[in-house]
């Protein structure tokens, strides 16, 4: 590490194993932590009082703030010490006191964030969680281990997701939610336990998908759920008419691959439908 330092900035009252692996121009604030098999990519930027250790890597461009542990042994009685990972992508914020725990050798063995992901003030990441790129995960969320969040997800304000809940692409948890089943892309969820209420169709629009393509996928969900409540076969029936009718659209045809992929949580109810019409009026 000695030939490594010169090109960084470390404060003098920061712990760092001789071991550890750093880039170019990385800073490492004051009380920082960090343990022999940490590897820092270029540019990391760790505040003060980061905590990085075990089997850890922070890709380039990373920036931790205060408080932040990430790294360290998850909590799950079954962990007996195995040399699991975890892995921080390129450009991701992790804010004040945010915690990311690495991963059990009881699933792939690693937690994983992908890149330009932002994860605000006190959120928990537990262990073997995999997020992928551009995740906006708001103050004080907290997740079970095993979570998949898909691209582009947002999960606002203290929102808590069960172990093995999967989160599509483009989904959106609303606040306080208590989210027990799986949510399919582009989804939005709402309640204290969270209830599909529609389709994100603020996100859509604004990530530049046409008026032509968010009004089939409208008619597409409608046909999904025309009413709170329908399971079973009546469902793989609508399913089925549209893939016949919708499945040329590319979205459309991602949800209905994860409605049907295997779920240990099963998937998200419907709101009512009133709810869900109201909802879908004020997206416009």
């Amino acid at each position: 590490m000695a030939d490594q330092a010169v090109q960084c900035e470390i404060h003098p009252t920061a712990i760092v194993d001789p071991n550890a692996s750093l880039g170019r121009h990385v800073a490492i604030g004051p009380w920082c932590c960090i343990g022999p098999h940490v590897r820092l990519g270029d540019g990391v930027r760790l505040h003060a009082s980061v905590i990085v250790d075990g089997h850890t890597t922070l890709d380039d461009g990373v920036e931790v703030y205060p408080f932040a542990t990430i790294g360290l042994a998850p909590q799950d009685l079954k962990y007996a010490g195995e040399p699991t990972r975890c892995h921080i992508g390129a450009r991701t914020i992790l804010r004040e006191s945010v915690t990311v725990h690495r991963g059990t050798s009881q699933a792939h063995g690693e937690t994983r964030i992908g890149h330009d992901c932002l994860l605000m003030a006190n959120a928990h990441v537990a262990h073997d969680c995999v997020l992928g790129d551009h995740v906006i995960i708001v103050n004080n969320v907290v997740m079970g281990g095993h979570v998949s969040i898909e691209d582009g997800a947002r999960i606002m304000g203290s929102a808590a997701i069960h172990q093995f809940v999967r989160i599509g692409r483009g989904a959106v948890v609303g606040g306080l939610c208590g989210v027990e089943m799986d949510v399919l892309p582009y989804g939005s969820v709402l309640g204290n336990r969270a209830r599909l209420v529609g389709l994100n169709w603020v996100g859509l629009k604004r990530s530049g998908v046409s008026a032509e393509e968010v009004q089939l996928m409208r008619r597409a969900f409608r046909h999904l759920y025309p009413r709170a409540g329908v399971e079973g076969r009546v469902l793989r029936q609508r399913m089925d008419d549209v893939r016949e009718r919708y499945g040329h659209i590319d979205r459309v045809a991602e949800m209905l691959v994860f409605m049907e992929a295997p779920s240990q949580r099963g998937l998200t109810r419907a709101a009512s439908r009133t709810l869900m019409e109201q909802i879908d009026r004020d997206a416009g």
